[in-house]
């Protein structure tokens, strides 16, 4: 069983939330109601995809992530940009500005989390000529989909492969190698990673997988594109060389990691509902040929993230770019075999399924429940209009068997009911007339 207290980072501003029914259609848990005027999330099924967020016209959905500031709580700073920082930046040349510019608004060092998706490629190339795993091998990389399997596809939590997620094993290896060179505590060195989703920042604070993430925050790239910018405009000249590998940046696409670990028999998926559907087709044994899967939940791949600046397509370009401009070894020559044993890559606790989605804990009450949430649902129009304040009126029944609304919410049901009492009244006066 999950634990009960979550940390989200996908918040609803009510002040802003005009009660319309639009997110309830498109959250992939059916995590939101329309309750009183207001959206309400329900946090035991929310994932943090950020869908909600893409979504509201009102922009009542935000991601909570670190200030810039915060950074300045540790003597020493480091920031672990993902890939798809990179793509930000329209006519760059290289990736080195963009590393020049994060020192300049005030870190010491950056590590870049390609490196670690170098190094994560190689775990998983090697993961994968393990005897006796199931098939398909499903990547951990988007917390955003792991946590979607723990949620609708429990049965598929044994196919998660147990590698760490490139911004954890880059947080490892960028403090490591910074006490070392400097000689100073891991408790004074701040890793940060720059984040294109509030996934991720969920990720650090309840991590999935292991007991403590080791990263220490998270900045929104959102916010920090506006002062990276003036920086990257004046570093024309000697910008430093990025370390990470073709295949490392282009992870930062979908199809990016399938692509290094597993070309043949492959595939990857991007979009939250696509993904939803294509796990309904593994589960299913539908997709029995396949050796490894990689979901990404937003459109496009991280580059498509709800905290990115720039246009998914345009950065997805931008990447490509950018990669060729990097160098070409495949990571299982580049990075060292020590590498898979100095660091822990490996999980370090079971992933457990979230239980948010049962009626009940004790099987019987919950067949019961089920029972009389089937009678409900087959006397509803089936319209699945969203009226009611559920996403659908099997939701509907749900939240009328687990006591958050009654029958005469769906405003078809209330109306019949008012027809039915119009007539009864039409009767009984003619009755008191007779």
């Amino acid at each position: 069983m999950e634990q009960t207290t979550r940390y989200h980072s996908v918040r609803l501003d009510k002040s802003r939330c005009k009660g319309c029914t639009n997110c309830l259609k498109h959250c992939p848990t059916e995590a939101i109601r329309v309750r009183g005027g207001r959206a309400h999330i329900i946090d035991e099924r929310c994932i943090d995809c950020g869908e909600c967020i893409r979504i509201c016209d009102y922009h009542a959905k935000v991601a909570i992530t670190d200030d810039l500031s915060t950074i300045h709580g540790f003597p020493h700073k480091i920031a672990i940009p993902a890939p798809t920082l990179y793509g930000q930046f329209r006519n760059l040349k290289s990736i080195g500005p963009v590393l020049d510019a994060l020192k300049a608004i005030g870190f010491d060092e950056v590590f870049e989390v390609a490196r670690g998706a170098d190094v994560v490629s190689r775990a998983i190339h090697e993961k994968l000529r393990e005897p006796g795993l199931p098939k398909p091998l499903i990547s951990s990389a988007c917390p955003a989909v792991v946590r979607l399997i723990q949620v609708r596809f429990p049965g598929l939590i044994p196919n998660i492969v147990d590698v760490r997620q490139p911004m954890e094993v880059a947080a490892m290896i960028a403090k490591t190698e910074y006490c070392r060179k400097h000689g100073c505590k891991p408790e004074d060195v701040g890793v940060f990673f720059i984040t294109p989703c509030p996934a991720k920042m969920t990720a650090i604070r309840s991590p999935i997988g292991q007991e403590k993430s080791a990263v220490d925050g998270a900045i929104s790239m959102m916010e920090i594109y506006g002062q990276l910018l003036p920086h990257i405009d004046r570093i024309i000249k000697s910008p430093s060389k990025s370390e990470a590998t073709y295949y490392g940046v282009r992870w930062a696409a979908s199809s990016g990691e399938a692509s290094v670990v597993c070309p043949e028999n492959s595939l990857a998926v991007d979009g939250i509902h696509n993904v939803n559907r294509v796990l309904e087709e593994i589960e299913n044994n539908k997709l029995s040929d396949l050796v490894f899967f990689e979901g990404n939940a937003c459109m496009g791949g991280c580059v498509g993230g709800p905290l990115t600046f720039e246009n998914n397509y345009v950065a997805k370009n931008a990447i490509r770019k950018l990669s060729n401009t990097c160098a070409m070894e495949h990571p299982a020559d580049n990075v060292p075999v020590s590498m898979m044993t100095k660091y822990p890559l490996y999980n370090d606790k079971p992933i457990e399924p979230n239980s948010a989605m049962q009626l009940d804990d004790n099987i019987v009450v919950a067949m019961q429940k089920m029972e009389r949430m089937n009678a409900i649902l087959s006397d509803l129009p089936g319209y699945d209009c969203g009226s009611c304040g559920s996403p659908t009126c099997r939701t509907f029944a749900e939240d009328i068997v687990r006591g958050f609304c009654s029958e005469m919410d769906c405003i078809h049901k209330l109306k019949d009911q008012l027809k039915v009492m119009a007539q009864q009244m039409v009767e009984l006066a003619q009755t008191k007339r007779e």
